[in-house]
């Protein structure tokens, strides 16, 4: 499974300088049909997005987004227990578990 990043070209520049080769740039003209594109890809299994860029989303493209389990789609730069929910979701496991919980 790959790694992948969508958004805007300096979005996608730090993800690519990390070493990320699957990328999609987008802007907010053809942010859903790129999006439906990466989501489609049977190789992706996690898909990093700008948190701010799901508004350029409809309703019903944003609830198979934000559902998805394949690729998990993880927004950057979003509140934290949404990323807690993604990551518990995609392996089972809260990794931000502490013992007083």
């Amino acid at each position: 499974m790959e790694i992948a990043v969508i958004g805007s070209e300096d979005f996608v520049l730090g993800f690519r300088l990390a070493g990320i080769r699957r990328v999609f740039v987008a802007n907010s003209d053809n942010y859903q049909d790129k999006m439906l594109e990466a989501m489609s890809q049977p190789t992706i299994g996690i898909l990093a997005v700008d948190a701010k860029d799901l508004d350029n989303l409809s309703y019903n493209v944003r609830q198979k987004v934000t559902d998805s389990i394949q690729p998990v789609v993880v927004p950057v730069g979003g509140d934290e227990s949404d990323l807690r929910e993604k990551v518990k979701r995609a392996i089972g496991v809260d990794l931000y578990k502490n013992e007083d919980e």
